[in-house]
């Protein structure tokens, strides 16, 4: 059934994403078989981008989460469509009433049995389920309802995407084709992840249990009797939309202090405790009548392993400190930076954004620029965001937008270096850094000791000849074997010239004919070989000045 629906699907996607494709792979090939590349320019990519979020709309649940994720991965799509899709909402109309109901019944029994009352009106519609309010035992619960018959729809989308990425795979540079085949083993964990609503409930008591205690965050108990993997009952907890910020002033709520308190609370989520609620857009945020907190759908969460959090915490002592040097090291130990960067570059960029967070009086232009470049650069390399780095990222990028909005002047460094100081973070990490640097003074003094052996041993080989050396040649570009194709050309035509020579000495002029017409074709071919605009071997730095020249002048 699964399998028949996904062949029905397949030409649905197909369709929609038909008119794409064909563009990006005259991007690849001016007339898709054979031509140069083309250029595309900014505002193409922006009507692309809406173009791909209208089918992903258009497609449903499946791809509306695709979206989303993808929304979180500069690595794999231009500053563009990262933007576009970032206004894709999870608010789609709910499933009628009836078919929910079976789904209740299914899992718990008859409603009115289970339920003491049960409001038939779904209080908020997402792709992959829908809430309603109810009562269990004279308490206000929220009832979290599976869509019906989504799982055979994922499933078969699932199948889609996977027969589709070879395809894919065809139409996009070699820069993105890993990332994508990652993605794609991402996206099918993470939608699974979000349908079983058992784990979503372990994910919520783990979260709720960290923050036991806290008064400024407010997080739904679970009612254990009606919940299963396809219902999640919950405790229901009112509140002010968070981005509501007129309501909010007229409660008398400190905005900046909810902002400070949304960030530290997120800053302890992933620093901290490991595990953290991974999608703080508005609509799963509100604010109570204290000023504290509320966190709803805990579906898309995540955790951060050891390695990653102590990366996070040194990125922020870094950033607190401006040590550029010390920040670029440490996105490279996570991965999100090439080696092969220009540092110097990197470091500039790095310091504009460090001022223009801290509300530096520095040139807009220069910032809103560079930001580009940077999101240009991860777009066009090789780059891959580990998944819950991925997360991370989106939650940082989202959390940020809802501070703003609470406080326009709200300072992220400050309340990030103000929670690393009380946590001893920075205390522990200067410790470290002083044990590392006595390490490094100790193998230090140990390479000096033996510096003169090693020197006498090595001119010692090169005075006898026993010294080899080992060149590896990167040629991407296929120079040599173009070159070597060149030299056969050129024999086959002195070949052809020759033959054509001697059968016209003979007085034989249709024989003479054939050899003649291939010497052309051949001249022809060694003209374009060496006319067509080649790269030749080179480096691939991640990012460089004459690449920022170039993009300064376009």
């Amino acid at each position: 059934m699964v399998r028949l629906r996904a062949y029905r699907r397949f030409f649905i996607v197909a369709w929609q994403f038909l008119p794409l494709l064909w563009a990006y792979a005259r991007d690849r090939r001016r007339f898709v078989l054979f031509g140069r590349s083309r250029q595309v320019d900014v505002e193409t990519q922006r009507e692309r981008a809406r173009r791909l979020l209208d089918s992903l709309l258009t497609l449903g649940p499946t791809f509306i989460k695709l979206g989303q994720l993808l929304s979180t991965r500069p690595d794999v799509l231009p500053p563009a469509y990262i933007d576009e899709l970032s206004k894709l909402q999870d608010e789609v109309p709910p499933a009628e009433w009836e078919e929910a109901r079976v789904v209740l019944e299914e899992e718990l029994g008859p409603v009115d049995e289970r339920f003491e009352e049960f409001n038939r009106d779904a209080i908020s519609g997402a792709s992959l389920g829908q809430v309603y309010r109810a009562y269990v035992d004279d308490q206000l619960v929220a009832v979290k309802v599976r869509r019906p018959e989504i799982e055979s729809l994922i499933e078969a989308d699932l199948r889609v995407i996977k027969f589709s990425l070879p395809l894919l795979l065809w139409f996009v540079k070699d820069a993105q084709a890993f990332s994508l085949e990652n993605l794609a083993d991402e996206f099918a964990k993470t939608i699974r992840e979000e349908m079983d609503y058992e784990r979503e409930a372990e994910m919520l008591r783990e979260i709720r249990g960290n923050f036991a205690g806290n008064d400024r965050v407010a997080i739904p108990g679970i009612v254990d009797s009606h919940s299963t993997g396809r219902v999640l009952t919950m405790e229901y907890i009112g509140g002010t939309k968070i981005n509501d910020v007129e309501r909010l002033d007229e409660k008398g709520i400190d905005r900046h202090e909810l902002a400070e308190t949304l960030q530290r609370t997120y800053l302890q989520m992933i620093i901290e405790d490991g595990v953290f609620h991974a999608d703080p857009h508005p609509g799963n945020l509100a604010v109570r009548e204290d000023g504290s907190v509320v966190f709803y759908d805990f579906g898309m969460s995540g955790r951060v392993d050891p390695f990653v959090q102590g990366k996070i915490v040194e990125f922020y002592i870094a950033v607190a400190n401006q040590d550029i040097q010390g920040i670029l090291d440490t996105l490279i130990e996570m991965g999100t930076l090439s080696p092969e960067a220009d540092r110097q570059v990197m470091g500039d960029v790095m310091e504009l954004a460090i001022a223009d967070v801290r509300g530096e009086q520095i040139e807009q232009y220069r910032v809103n620029q560079i930001i580009s470049q940077i999101e240009d650069t991860i777009y066009e390399f090789p780059l891959r965001l580990p998944s819950n780095l991925a997360l991370v990222l989106r939650v940082a990028t989202v959390v940020e937008g809802v501070c703003v909005t609470l406080d326009p002047n709200f300072d992220f460094i400050e309340t990030a270096t103000e929670y690393l100081s009380e946590e001893g973070y920075r205390e522990e990490t200067a410790k470290q850094v002083a044990e590392e640097t006595g390490r490094e003074l100790w193998d230090s003094t140990r390479a000096s000791i033996r510096l003169p052996q090693t020197a006498d041993d090595t001119l010692s080989q090169l005075g006898r000849g026993d010294v080899t050396i080992n060149v590896d040649v990167q040629d991407p570009d296929d120079v040599f074997d173009r070159l070597a194709k060149r030299l056969i050309y050129g024999l086959l035509l002195s070949v052809t010239l020759i033959s054509t020579s001697i059968i016209y000495a003979f007085r034989a002029w249709e024989p003479a004919v054939v050899p003649a017409l291939l010497s052309v074709f051949i001249v022809y071919v060694l003209y374009r070989s060496f006319t067509r605009r080649r790269k030749g071997i080179r480096a691939r730095p991640q990012f460089t000045r004459q690449s920022m020249r170039k993009r300064r002048e376009d």
